[in-house]
This record gives structure tokens, C-alpha cells and sequence, in this order.
């Protein structure tokens, strides 16, 4: 099965040889980052012309390995609450993205909440907007797309216990959570919302990170991928977090009245 592009020409664009200029312009301009090995990152999956930078940052302070888990949000319905495909491919304007059948199968055996399942995939964004930056920084990686739809903590925490128990058992594999941070609030107002929820991210904590959301009404879409990579860095042992580069759409658009935003992060 090949999974085709859903937002080419609208999240990024469809031409090839534009995509691949856009994504090294993106690369390049976070030029002078130390490259190091990490467990885990966290890249915005907004429209390229917004979040880009902040992408381009993170992924080109990383090595990518051959081996890549993503996981981000299903934000609309239909498909399973948490949701994974293991064959295929995934294509892009660049190409197609291998799925790594044998590390798909592993997840699938240490969560059976994990549903295969197309259609909660087949429209949704989170995962197709980081594909780009991966094939570029290494065009031979192999992924394991898995989109959850549940904000339900208990879950999270099931779903990130088994990837971390995977993860520990293989060599090299980097886990790639998609979020965006806050939601159409003015642009001072999501700054404070994003700081607080930064500072649990940075802190690794989960429970923390779920609370604050909840309680400050940080509407931080990938919440549940990002608790879920929080346990499952806690199964690894993980325990240094960095923020690579943090920016809201105000900074591209120049409207600070309704504003999403985004951070770049790197974990081990």
C-alpha cells in the first residue's frame, strides 16, 4: 500500500524541486547547531511557510538514523484511537518513505491497543509534514507511522510504555513526536501558555505536562503524542531535554491576534 500525499500544495509544496529548496533553505539557516544523537525530538507540523524554521532547526541539530518511529495526532475523525500502518510506503513530491514492516509488527506486539488502520491515517497531517525533513537529511530511512486520537492519560501512558520497551530492545532508532503548541490566542497570551508547557517538556514530565494543558487550557494539539514520548523516554532512561528554537506564527505572519505556536526540542 502507498499512502499519497494529503497536503501537498497547501502544507508544503507539491513541486519537487521546490519542496526540496524550501526544506534545505529551512536546514540551512539553523547552520551552526551541534549535530548530536538523541532518543527523541519534537517538531511542529504546521504549514511549512509558519512552522518551517522551527522544523529545520531541531531536524538539522540531529543525526537521523536509519531507523525512525513518528508519532503524532489524529486530529480529526474517522480511524482508531491510536493508530498505526505496518507496510507500505508513504510518498511525498520526493519520494516514497519505506515502512519499517519488522519494528511495525514489534510495536503492534507490545501494544495491542496500536489498530491498523489506513483511514486514520489517510488525511491526516501530522506525520506528513516531517516526512520531507527526514528524506532529505537521510533519503534511506525507514519510519513507523502511528497517529493516537485519545487524550485519555492511562492510555498515553500504555501507549508510551511499550514504544519505550521496544525502543530499549533495538539499536538506534529515533522517536519523532509531532506537535504544535497553543491555539488562536493572541500572540503574548500563547507565549506565557507555551512557556508553561515547555517547562514540563523540559522537565520530561508527563503527568506535569497533561495537567498544566488541562488546568491553563493550553490547547497543544499533539498532547497525547507528547505524553506518550514522555513515558517512553522514562522507560529508556532518558533525562536531558533541550529547546532548540521556540517562535510563533506571528513571527512569519505579523499578526499577533491569532497565533499558533510552535517549539523544536531534542530529548537525550
Amino acid at each position: 500500500m502507498v499512502r499519497l500525499p494529503a497536503v501537498a500544495g497547501r502544507f508544503y509544496p507539491s513541486d519537487p524541486a521546490e519542496l526540496s529548496a524550501q526544506i534545505t533553505e529551512y536546514i540551512s539557516s539553523a547552520s551552526g547547531l551541534t549535530v548530536r544523537n538523541v532518543k527523541s525530538c519534537l517538531a511542529p507540523h504546521a504549514g511549512l511557510m509558519f512552522s518551517g524554521h522551527v522544523a529545520g532547526a531541531v531536524f538539522s541539530s540531529i543525526r537521523i538514523p536509519k531507523k525512525v518511529v513518528i508519532l503524532g495526532v489524529r486530529h480529526r475523525p474517522p480511524g482508531s484511537p491510536a493508530a498505526i500502518i505496518s507496510d507500505g510506503a508513504w510518498r511525498t513530491p520526493l519520494g516514497d518513505a519505506e515502512i519499517d514492516h519488522e519494528l511495525a509488527r514489534k510495536l503492534k506486539a507490545a501494544c495491542p491497543l496500536l489498530t491498523e488502520d489506513p483511514v486514520a491515517h489517510s488525511k491526516e497531517h501530522s506525520l506528513e509534514i516531517e516526512i520531507p525533513f527526514l528524506q532529505v537529511l537521510n533519503p534511506d530511512f525507514q519510519f513507523v507511522p502511528i497517529v493516537l486520537g485519545t487524550a485519555h492519560f492511562e492510555t498515553l501512558v500504555t501507549v508510551g510504555e511499550a514504544i519505550g520497551g521496544v525502543l530499549a530492545a533495538e539499536k538506534d532508532v529515533l522517536l519523532v513526536t509531532s506537535s504544535d503548541l497553543n491555539h488562536y490566542e493572541d500572540d503574548a497570551t500563547t507565549r506565557v501558555k507555551d512557556r508553561k508547557a515547555i517547562e514540563q517538556l523540559l522537565s520530561m514530565d508527563a503527568r506535569g505536562l497533561y495537567d498544566v494543558c488541562r488546568k491553563e487550557e493550553i490547547s497543544m494539539c499533539g498532547l497525547g503524542p507528547a505524553v506518550a514520548m514522555l513515558t517512553a523516554l522514562q522507560v529508556l532512561k532518558t533525562s536531558n531535554a533541550e529547546l532548540i528554537r521556540y517562535a510563533t506564527s506571528a513571527d512569519r505572519s505579523g499578526d499577533p491576534s491569532a497565533v499558533v505556536g510552535y517549539a523544536g526540542m531534542v530529548f537525550g
